[in-house]
């Protein structure tokens, strides 16, 4: 489960994957929203991590 905690970063380190102007969402340059959209998606992973070892009784 503590794998899951990986995907941001590898989402997020590869810069010249997202580092372009289109597609436009609302306005907002490629670049900006595909950063935007990981933060709730990297709070998810850590509540389901979370709830993961709460449930184990690691926590």
């Amino acid at each position: 489960m503590w794998l899951l905690l990986l995907l941001p970063f590898i989402g997020l380190l590869w810069i010249p994957f997202y580092n372009a102007e289109l597609p436009a969402l609302f306005g907002f340059p490629f670049f900006y929203w595909y950063q935007l959209v990981w933060v709730p998606i990297t709070a998810l992973l850590i509540w389901i991590v979370y709830r993961h070892d709460l449930a184990r009784g690691e926590k």
